[in-house]
């Protein structure tokens, strides 16, 4: 894959006061390269509405190889086909992908659409449309599926 139309990737999660940091944080991981030096995940500490500690994982991934594992990754989806009919949904007037991924799936290594992480990709688009944005989405995506 030569070009990633994507200029960055972010991904978040929450980790409420049930769960165990360290499995949230492995399941974000699931789609970030794991290089000698790992990307920094960023972390914000939230309260909920009752007052529990909601803690917020973040991370930008801007690096073209990264970018292109994190791509790399959506392709294992089982609705990989399905994700592409449904650009024209997924992506906004601001050129952005929005996909909901599955956060215990993510922790068992397996990649499936569901709720726990967000994975928001700025497309490149010139102009900066959506039609665009779709198109470049869409190429990139069917690149990748044509790989595999």
């Amino acid at each position: 894959m030569p070009q990633i139309p994507l200029h960055y990737v972010d991904l978040r999660t929450f980790c409420y006061a049930t769960e165990d940091e360290k499995r949230v944080e492995e399941a974000l991981r699931t789609f970030l390269p794991d290089d000698d030096e790992p990307l920094e995940i960023d972390r914000t500490e939230s309260e909920g509405h009752y007052g529990d500690r909601i803690l917020v994982l973040s991370a930008r991934v801007e690096k073209a190889d990264d970018v292109r594992h994190v791509l790399s990754r959506l392709a294992d989806l089982e609705t990989f086909d399905d994700l592409i009919d449904e650009l024209d949904e997924r992506v906004t007037e601001n050129t952005e992908l929005f996909l909901r991924l599955d956060k215990q799936a993510a922790f068992q290594g397996d990649v499936r659409l569901g709720d726990g992480i967000t994975f928001r990709g700025k497309v490149e688009a010139y102009p900066a449309k959506k039609e665009q944005a779709v198109a470049n989405a869409e190429e990139v995506l069917d690149r990748l599926r044509d790989r595999d």
